[in-house]
């Protein structure tokens, strides 16, 4: 028996060019993931609201370190689902256009198009801001995602079957993440501009996100999207694919813990930045978070996840605005001068907020096309 995205039942009529068809319609969607993703956006808007607005007396108890751990969550999981979306944006349209390397390209302009927002959001934050020049050049999540989608894709058209794509990719993901130690250390590095350096590791204040290790997260997602993507008809089939991700992720889980009370690998690395053991443990982590959404989204009713799968998909837009609203000249007078309890009231609000402007950027777009100049902000509200 074969099923939908929903875990409903295909005829047995739809086979071949029709059964790809059906399953690549926007209906298709796998709800579980569009239900994570707005986890990772609630997360998200949770680990900024209290970087930026806890006063200096919450910020050295348990309660901050906690919540600021779980919010901590939320970048490498976005490029885990990323990078996860974009293995199976490019098997989709690879099944619609019958050509593996028409999926890539497509799925290699949304990298470019990200990429290119990236640079408008740093123009925009400036202009808003007022802050240094050098804010231009800083290197953001949505600078490394793009780029790191554009590499995956790259990868995924130079091979063209599914075993071949899963041992490529994990090489890349661990090529990364052992190299990153190196790359932190190398002095070769030095005499490159820091706008060039701080892609790869951080240069002064412009580095955020640095490709190392950031990446690697991203390419561990285009992995178990590809996996995904090749089970999703079949229920029986994609449950088992999600028990194994359980197993996996738990061992890398309990080996980087275990390895963190070892002697480290890489004695200059530092262990809540560069160090491969905390890479794998977030990674376990965010790919612990998929069956876990999987298994809610079959326990729960839909029209109860539909808040958050409203979120998911629109994770950017609520990237690109609540940024400003948290760290922005608008959120200056209760930057660092709310206790923690506050802050999570504010947050809950702000959150509510978001939700409400999503609801009315998606009605508006039902009666409006973006024309002209505009068109460029496609990827961002749509």
């Amino acid at each position: 028996m074969a099923f939908d995205a929903s875990g409903q039942s295909v005829p047995h009529r739809l086979r071949g060019p029709a059964l790809s068809a059906a399953l690549d319609k926007p209906a298709a969607r796998l709800l579980y993931l569009d239900w994570l993703r707005g986890v990772a956006v609630i997360a998200m808007v949770l680990a900024h609201s209290i970087d930026s607005w806890t006063h200096d007396a919450d910020r050295h108890g348990e309660p901050f370190y906690t919540l600021f751990f779980i919010g901590g969550v939320a970048s490498p999981l976005f490029l885990f689902l990323a990078g996860l979306a974009s293995a199976m944006s490019a098997a989709s349209k690879s099944r619609r256009d019958g050509c593996h390397a028409a999926g890539a390209r497509a799925a290699r302009r949304r990298g470019w198009e990200i990429f290119g927002l990236g640079l408008i959001f740093r123009v925009q934050s400036q202009l808003l801001g007022m802050g240094p020049l050098q804010n231009l050049l800083k290197v953001d999540m949505l600078n490394v995602m793009g780029l790191s989608i554009v590499a995956a894709t790259y990868l995924w058209q130079a091979m063209p079957h599914r075993r071949t794509r899963v041992i490529a990719f994990s090489l890349a993901t661990a090529a990364v993440t052992f190299s990153t130690p190196l790359i932190r250390a190398a002095a070769w590095l030095t005499p490159f501009p820091d706008a060039i350096e701080a892609y790869l590791r951080p240069a002064g204040a412009l580095a955020a996100f640095p490709l190392f290790p950031w990446a690697g997260f991203l390419f561990a997602g285009a992995l178990v999207g590809d996996l995904i993507d090749h089970r999703r008809i079949d229920l029986t089939r994609q449950s088992r694919l999600q028990l194994g991700v359980v197993v996996v992720a738990t061992l890398g889980v309990w080996l980087g813990w275990r390895a963190s009370f070892a002697p480290a690998l890489f004695p200059a690395a530092s262990f809540w930045h560069d160090s491969p053991t905390f890479f794998f443990i977030r990674l376990g982590l965010c790919a612990l978070t998929v069956p876990v959404a999987f298994v809610v989204e079959r326990l729960v009713r839909p029209a109860v996840l539909m808040p958050v799968v409203t979120l998911g998909r629109s994770s950017l837009f609520v990237y690109w605005i609540h940024v400003e609203m948290v760290y922005g000249v608008i959120a200056e007078p209760i930057k660092q001068n709310l206790p923690i309890a506050i802050v999570l009231m504010g947050t809950t609000m702000l959150t509510l907020f978001l939700y409400l402007l999503v609801l009315l950027k998606n009605r508006l777009l039902d009666r409006h096309e973006l024309r002209g100049p505009f068109k460029i902000l496609a990827p961002v509200i749509r």
